[in-house]
């Protein structure tokens, strides 16, 4: 095929081209102005199962909770005007890629030459389906979770029950304290954060809630609740035989792909979300990569090159931006003109004074050294490693040498990392990461490995070699 010939083909897909996306999200939004900075200004349609316009989520946990700004003051701001069909509040409910057609919860059908899967993740749901009815009995994902939430909140309750310690969960008990309310959080690993983090960190998070007035039982799971005679959740019996009285429960046990609108679609979409290439191409049941089902943000999944090949499913605001720009650019070329999504993850969490920031993967190492600071003072550096490389690393209150450690991750440095030289700990020895078991719901890692054995595989990632100042190659 000739330049151009395929100039003409992109041109004119450019032009007539119809690109359906799923999912009016980050992801979504910015998939579609991005579609619109690539020079596609063909029929662009935009399906979310939400009345709402894209809205941030990070806010939900933290300002939005605390009262300082409503939750429907959210709202994603515009990078530019989009010119989309917006179908808000109506989910979609099949992929007919027979037909190319998306089918809607109100039986409409939604023609695409391309589509963009980014549905995303949803707050799984309490265990116990008579229990969930329960007034006082909370989830925190959407716009509208938070916006009741908080309203709960601000009525003073005596008692908060948060089930699970991972980041949404012990953010959500750091709001609880700053407003003054009494705390109770139940998590059955052996810490707060022990998914994402490790026994290590979960160790110091551990200590940190309970300075802060945290009433933290670990180890334990909520068996039941008990309501009132007028439905509202009155008391919570835990595994160790405690019986607590609570007002307000709040259930954070991790987040379910939303996939079951993929039945039958023939994709490779399951637990873990929908496998896609590094170029956010849709795997179909076979293995074999489609042309034209595309996936970015949480509910995808890819291979990444300095993991070892396995397949990813990352939960973070950076990779979902990405993925949509990488996705969009990809709809609209052909295989040449196509590029790979392999972001380095990067996270913050700010809890109980403490502003977390991590990059790379650290749920990916089995080893953790502190690098810098003082855990003491909550203050400090670590990298985690697997097999003698460094894999992520985490910082508290010490964000700035971030982009230290993540040239080091780029490169697959020597772990233990190399001293920086500056604000070196006393005791900086490797010791087990201690992560925890990752069947448990509160245990699974925000960024989720879901590959195979990479010993099968036969690419292997070699860093570029950087030649020293003034020498070239020959």
């Amino acid at each position: 095929m000739t330049a151009s010939l395929i100039a003409d083909i992109v041109a004119s897909f450019k032009a007539t081209g119809r690109i359906v996306i799923v999912g009016a999200s980050l992801t979504g939004l910015r998939a579609a102005e991005a579609l619109r900075d690539e020079g596609f200004t063909g029929s662009l349609t935009i399906i979310g199962d939400e009345v709402h316009e894209p809205y941030d989520r990070p806010p939900l946990s933290k300002q939005v909770l605390k009262g300082w700004v409503p939750a429907g003051n959210t709202k994603l701001p515009r990078l530019r005007e989009v010119d989309a069909d917006w179908r808000l509040g109506v989910a979609a409910t099949a992929l007919d890629r027979a037909n190319r057609e998306v089918v809607l919860a109100n039986g409409d059908r939604v023609p695409y030459d391309r589509v963009l899967i980014a549905t995303g993740v949803r707050s799984r749901a309490w265990f116990n389906a008579e229990e969930a009815t329960l007034k006082g009995l909370y989830t925190l994902r959407t716009c509208d979770d938070a916006a009741e939430l908080q309203a709960a909140l601000k009525a003073r309750p005596k008692r908060v029950l948060i089930v699970g310690a991972g980041f949404i969960g012990s953010e959500m008990a750091s709001v609880c304290r700053d407003l003054g309310l009494d705390v109770t959080v139940a998590e059955r690993s052996s810490a707060p954060l022990v998914g994402p983090l490790g026994g290590v960190i979960g160790d110091i998070a551990a200590k940190m809630q309970r300075d802060a007035g945290v009433d933290l039982r670990i180890g334990v799971a909520v068996e039941a609740l008990t309501g009132d005679a007028d439905g509202h959740v009155r008391q919570a019996r835990l595994s160790d035989g405690t019986v607590l009285d609570v007002d307000v429960v709040v259930a954070s046990l991790g987040s379910v792909r939303n996939i079951e609108w993929l039945d039958g679609a023939d994709l490779a979409a399951g637990f873990w979300g929908v496998a896609c290439d590094a170029g956010c191409r849709a795997f179909d049941v076979n293995g074999v990569v489609t042309d034209n089902v595309f996936v970015a943000g949480d509910v995808a999944r890819a291979p990444h090159v300095l993991y070892e090949y396995q397949f990813m499913a990352i939960e973070h605001v950076d990779a979902a931006v990405l993925g949509a720009q990488t996705a969009a650019h990809n709809m609209v070329h052909l295989e040449m003109g196509r590029r790979p999504h392999l972001p380095l993850p990067q996270f913050w969490s700010g809890q109980f004074g403490v502003n977390i920031k991590g990059v790379g993967v650290c749920s990916f190492g089995d080893e953790i050294v502190f690098t810098q600071g003082s855990v003491e003072d909550l203050r400090f550096a670590a990298a985690f490693g697997k097999n003698g490389r460094i894999v992520g690393a985490l910082t508290f209150n010490h964000g700035k040498w971030l982009p230290y450690y993540a040239d080091l991750i780029e490169r697959s440095a020597p772990f233990p990392p190399p001293p920086p030289g500056y604000d070196v700990p006393t005791n900086s020895v490797p010791m087990s990461a201690r992560f925890g078991d990752p069947r448990a719901p509160t245990g699974i890692p925000d960024v989720v490995l879901t590959g195979h054995d990479p010993t099968s595989r036969g690419a292997e990632y070699l860093p570029k070699v950087r030649q020293p100042a003034g020498k070239g190659t020959s």
